[in-house]
């Protein structure tokens, strides 16, 4: 039976929190399929732009999002309220954020076909502390004869957000500044640090946010729940942090990765993944982050349509972004790390810092996090 040692050996060594990739034979529901050709075969070109808004990353790879097709051409896009994550984002910030991010990428999608997207954000309102039922967005296809896709349409398949402790060479000044001008927008500004003392006291404050969401009983829970052991786990429910590759079924069969064990801070599987984490953000040699000017609603479903461009663009510079975003998080055992996350980038709570991600370089890719069908976004 493995024991502790190995167990570390093989979660130092992979990327399995949250990525998947497996030798085994596939099941039959493939969760991996939308990352093939996505919008393949569709003749409705709402259904293409929404296969591309489909693999948009999302807090928890919840892919929080339901579409109602109206008319022959426009659509209205809803926050799926049974995929919030109550616990570690009381209010649905992140999951407004994740919302931009899928409305950024229909955005990027459509001029392939020679489209325009005309958006419209929050149509009925904006909800208060509390996500409701109303729209995020309402999106109108129209033909333009003179748009064509931009060079993030084809990085959309390729983009990867990346668990893994990063290669220690400094990111280039060039591929960074590009990565901040994708950033920009009206509200936001967005920053970057690879100088030593500021990255390594985010390396310091980003440990103890997670820290603290794993000691946290009713926080680390809801991830706990939302862990997909094993491949099986995973074509069921395509979404989540995907546990599955090589070593990883093995534990799984013998019974060493299991829920129950994930759920015990003091068992072998949780204190080898605290020392994978560890490994992976004190192997961080810069910091990206967006700041917003407001606070509102409509400028974290922006901070989130900026957050998609910078990640496409990232890819497209061979760099990486891997959100942590522990210390933004607004439960209340949190408040003291967020309000020094804050003070340390020059934010404050009516103007906050809204996305904090790794940067850095990886020596592969990884493989893709599963995604849920086309069919299951769409609203009778």
């Amino acid at each position: 039976m493995p024991n502790r040692r190995h167990i570390l050996e093989v979660l130092a060594a992979a990327p399995v929190l949250g990525v998947a990739g497996c030798a085994s034979a596939a099941p039959a529901l493939d969760p991996y399929a939308a990352w093939r050709n996505p919008g393949q075969g569709e003749t409705d070109p709402r259904r293409f732009v929404l296969a591309h808004g489909l693999l948009a990353p999302s807090p928890h790879n919840r892919q929080p999002w339901l579409v109602r097709l109206e008319g022959p051409s426009a659509m209205s896009l809803y926050v799926d309220r049974t995929r919030l994550l109550p616990e570690l984002d009381p209010f649905g910030r992140q999951i407004v954020i994740g919302c931009g991010a899928f409305l950024e990428m229909i955005a990027l999608a459509a001029p392939r076909l020679g489209l325009v997207a005309d958006i419209q954000e929050w149509p009925e309102g904006a909800p208060g502390p509390q996500l409701d039922d109303r729209p995020f967005a309402r999106v109108a296809l129209r033909a333009d004869a003179g748009v064509k896709a931009g060079p993030l349409f084809d990085q959309i398949a390729r983009r990867r957000t990346e668990r893994t402790p990063f290669l220690q060479d400094r990111p280039s000044d060039a591929a960074v500044q590009s990565v901040l001008a994708a950033a920009a927008g009206p509200g936001l500004v967005a920053g970057e640090t690879r100088e030593p003392d500021l990255r390594d006291q985010l390396i310091s404050i980003s440990w103890k946010g997670w820290e603290i969401e794993s000691r946290t009983p009713r926080t680390h829970m809801e991830t706990v729940r939302l862990m997909r052991i094993g491949q099986t786990e995973i074509a069921r429910n395509p979404d989540g942090i995907a546990l599955s590759g090589g070593m990883m079924e093995i534990l799984a069969l013998t019974g060493i990765l299991t829920r129950e064990a994930l759920a015990d801070p003091n068992s072998t599987a949780s204190r080898s993944g605290d020392d994978m984490w560890r490994k992976m953000i004190e192997a961080t040699p810069g910091f990206f982050w967006i700041r917003s000017e407001t606070a509102d609603r409509a400028v974290q479903l922006a901070a989130g349509r900026a957050y998609a461009r910078a990640q496409l663009t990232a890819a497209a510079q061979g760099l990486a972004l891997h959100p942590w975003s522990m210390t933004l998080q607004e439960f209340p055992e949190m408040a003291g790390l967020y309000r020094q996350t804050q003070e340390l980038l020059g934010a404050g709570p009516d103007a906050p810092v809204q996305m904090l991600a790794r940067m850095g370089k990886t020596r592969r890719p990884s493989n893709p996090a599963p995604r849920r069908r086309l069919d299951d976004l769409i609203m009778a």
